[in-house]
């Protein structure tokens, strides 16, 4: 057919507009392939390195998870002392809550009957099963303690004890790790049914979710609304280092990871992440992760003992811990764990029955957030690390996942600390400049330090009182100088005479040193047990220049470690030491003679719960020379106590106890001691003043108050001395002799050294025969024969 010549022009134009129409096309083309390949080359790369983020960080599943500090179970025993209130204060420091007794960690309270649920723990000795204990208190003891239900009699029955800090790494994240085996049902397929439904079936995102959640957000002009997917909140929990932040940017790179994540791991693993990873709660700096440490966190409960609407609770608070704080908002909480009931009902996760009585409940929180304290108790804590420095370095503690298991006693740091506050309070005035206080409680059979007080603001970390505060410690010193001189038991006994006028020891280059009483008065003639129960100075230096200010040196030095200078002021307590290292001394006397080392680590645990290292090794049996001495020493100073410097405590009602303890008080009253043991406790105070200001205070007015407060309510048990190396012997003069006689007094002598019998009238006395006792004695040349000494009592104290 014949082109229309009219129409030339137009095929003209029509063929140029296609050519640039396809020149238009292949520019296109270009500019989308040079896109694409530009794309692609930063895509790849970009997934390649997202890749292995993903590997290297989730792969590993590595949390730091922080190193828990426990105090010690309360071991449970007929015939333990035991009241109400302290049974009570362990239980509520090891977060049991009352109720039925059936479920573990909770207790029945019916008068003086208890029947207590205990949950399993691993001591260092090994796994503690859970049980149910059935016990009744009476007489301030432990009655029947028995089988619950099963009326089986038990020999003895150890709680779980309290968590008291936690020594946490880097962050400060609150964790517990679970398997996802370990976590109820419930709370896996409800976490589902809450948060994402098809959580088994998609391959990290949920396509049709995100398509609305865009809408709504075009609409609005902003992100205002998300479909993330379980994966995709695990992406951005910070596992994998992804902010929270509402923007597309960040919304890419979290379906990247989501998408990574899903190809390469199974669902089961990617659950059991996200339930050791997911934010749940804050308390000041910590922040709590896991649903194992929300479990703690909220209820107080372990995760296995939730019930359904505490777990609803739980997974409807995921979606904003804060928002939805039980604690802070219950009206926000009780309708978004409602919500979770009702999404648990309609997949069919529940029945009509539990739904409507889930509803029904209370939120069943707890009333203060669960045991994740960082460090409730400083000054203890501090003895702990610096025990475990030795063997842990701080950065290998902190953050390690290990267990500490301590020797602290809850309801005895509770009474120490309750006890420093009221002699305080009682103490301060205008008149008198600040008080402070250090001290120091011991378990007198095995060496824990069950109780450390560093300071009067005892809550807060700082200056360490009980650890370095080294202070002249005054007559604390004069048992230990009148140790040696009993352990020459042919030279010296209790019954010794010793003159108590005033004395004068030469120093050397012309100079002299004249201690006086603190009485200002001297008292003549007394028995060496009443210079040492009334700490009369005088007496006291003339034994002290007997036994030589070099062997008080070693002896200290060997008992406690501690490095004093040999001179004579030494006799009278020049030496300046921490309520710490005077606890150490003085528990060799508590102890009966052994040498204990103090220690407030029991030992410590992997995170699998296999003892790494124990630290409460049994101390060896005392020696008999010197268990015979420590029991004169304790029966002079039970005499302290019912008579002289420390008969206080009796008019305090302590006298059942029949304490031994001894005052101490150094110059101008700036440092006021007290040292006092029973059958079970040692407590060593000091109180003053920071700047050495003078206080007024004696060791009778000061810190023994706080001894006197701490054992009104501390059950311990009655101080008992054994007969076992002693005789006793009624005397008059320097002769045993017959009770009904004129002024007799009774006396404890080493076995065998009671002076010979003599009836009323009295005879001259006659010459007492030494014999050798062993144990330490012997390391400061006691055990020899009497040829071998030079030194003897005299009413003057001799030249050094």
């Amino acid at each position: 057919m014949a082109r229309n010549p009219h129409n030339r022009i137009k095929y003209e134009e029509d063929d140029s507009e296609q050519d640039e129409r396809r020149g238009w096309r292949a520019w296109l083309v270009t500019l989308a392939l040079a896109a694409v390949a530009l794309g692609l080359g930063f895509l790849v790369p970009y997934m390649l390195y997202l890749n292995h983020e993903v590997g290297a960080r989730f792969g590993q599943l590595q949390w730091q998870i922080p190193t828990r500090v426990y105090a010690r179970p309360l071991l449970l025993a007929p015939g333990l002392r035991m009241d109400a209130d302290t049974l009570g204060t362990e239980l509520a420091a090891a977060a049991y809550r009352e109720g039925d007794g059936k479920a573990p960690g909770t207790y029945l309270h019916d008068g003086s009957r208890w029947v207590i649920a205990s949950r399993g723990f691993n001591d260092v000795g090994g796994p503690v099963p859970a049980r149910r204990v059935e016990l009744r208190l009476a007489s301030g003891r432990v009655g029947d303690l028995q089988e619950a239900g099963a009326g089986a009699p038990i020999e003895q029955a150890p709680l779980d004890p309290a968590r008291i800090a936690t020594l946490y790494g880097q962050k400060q994240e609150e964790r517990r790790l679970v398997r996802i085996q370990d976590v109820p049902d419930l709370l896996v397929t409800g976490l589902q049914a809450v948060e994402d439904r098809d959580f088994a079936h998609h391959h990290g995102i949920d396509v049709g979710g995100m398509v609305r959640a865009a809408w709504v957000n075009l609409r609005s002009g902003a992100a205002r609304q998300g479909a993330s997917t379980l994966t995709q909140q695990l992406a951005r929990s910070g596992l994998l280092g992804i902010g929270r932040e509402q923007t597309f940017t960040r919304k890419g790179k979290e379906i990247l990871y989501a998408l990574l994540i899903e190809s390469r791991y199974d669902k089961g693993t990617i659950l059991e992440a996200y339930l050791n990873q997911v934010y749940l709660g804050q308390r000041g700096a910590q922040a709590v992760h896991g649903v194992a440490a929300g479990a703690e966190f909220w209820f107080g409960r372990d995760l296995k003992n939730l019930s359904t609407e505490q777990i609803a609770l739980l997974v409807g608070i995921v979606r904003g811990p804060s928002y939805y704080d039980p604690r802070r908002h219950p009206e926000r909480a009780r309708a978004r764990r409602d919500f979770a009931l009702g999404e648990m009902h309609e997949t069919g996760l529940i029945d009509d029955a539990e739904y409507q009585r889930a509803l029904a409940a209370p939120l069943g929180i707890s009333q203060t957030p669960g045991s994740l304290s960082a460090n409730r108790f400083p000054a203890y804590i501090d003895l702990v690390r610096r025990q475990l420095a030795h063997d842990y370095p701080a950065d290998a503690l902190a953050g390690a996942g290990l267990t500490v298991m301590s020797g602290m006693s809850p309801s005895a740091q509770a009474y120490a600390e309750a006890a420093v506050t009221r002699a305080l309070k009682d103490l301060d005035n205008d008149k008198r400049p600040p008080l402070e206080s250090g001290l120091v409680v011991t378990d007198v059979h095995n060496g824990d330090v069950i109780a450390l007080v560093g300071s009067r603001d005892f809550a807060r970390p700082g200056f360490n009182r009980a650890l370095e505060a080294k202070r002249p410690v005054g007559s604390l010193i004069k048992p230990f100088v009148n140790l040696l001189a009993l352990a020459q038991p042919g030279r010296w006994s209790l019954a010794s005479w010793v003159d108590d006028s005033p004395v004068k020891v030469a120093l050397g280059r012309g100079k002299t040193w004249e201690p006086g009483n603190s009485d200002g008065r001297s008292h003549g003639t007394v028995r060496l047990v009443d210079a040492l129960a009334h700490s009369y100075n005088q007496a006291t230096v003339r034994i002290g220049m007997a036994v030589a200010p070099e062997r008080i040196a070693a002896l200290v030095k060997t008992l406690a470690g501690i490095d004093a200078q040999p001179n004579p002021a030494l006799i009278l307590g020049s030496l300046d030491e921490s309520p710490y290292a005077m606890a150490q001394l003085y528990q060799f006397l508590a102890s009966g003679g052994e040498i204990q080392p103090l220690h407030a680590v029991r030992g410590v645990l992997d995170a699998q719960g296999n003892a790494l290292n124990r630290y409460d090794k049994a101390p060896a049996p005392a020696q008999e020379g010197d268990a015979v001495a420590a029991r004169l020493i304790t029966i002079a100073l039970q005499q302290a106590v019912s008579g002289g410097t420390g008969r206080r405590l009796v008019a305090d009602g302590l006298g059942h106890l029949a304490p031994a303890g001894k005052t101490g008080t150094s110059n101008d009253g700036r440092d006021s001691w007290f040292a006092g043991w029973t059958g079970d406790h040692l407590a060593v105070i000091w109180m003053g003043n920071d700047q050495n200001q003078a206080t007024g205070l004696y060791g009778a007015t000061g810190a023994m108050r706080v001894w006197s407060n701490i054992f009104r309510n501390l059950p311990s048990a009655t101080l008992k001395v054994g007969d076992t190396g002693l005789d006793w012997a009624w005397v008059v003069g320097a002769d045993s002799t017959d009770a009904s006689c004129e002024g007799a007094r009774r006396f404890a002598f080493v076995a065998g050294q009671a002076p010979p019998y003599a009836p009323c009238p009295l005879p001259e006395p006659a010459p007492i025969e030494e014999s050798g006792q062993g144990g330490w004695r012997e390391w400061f040349g006691f055990g020899r024969d009497r040829d071998e000494t030079s030194e003897t009592p005299s009413d003057e104290a001799p030249t050094p």
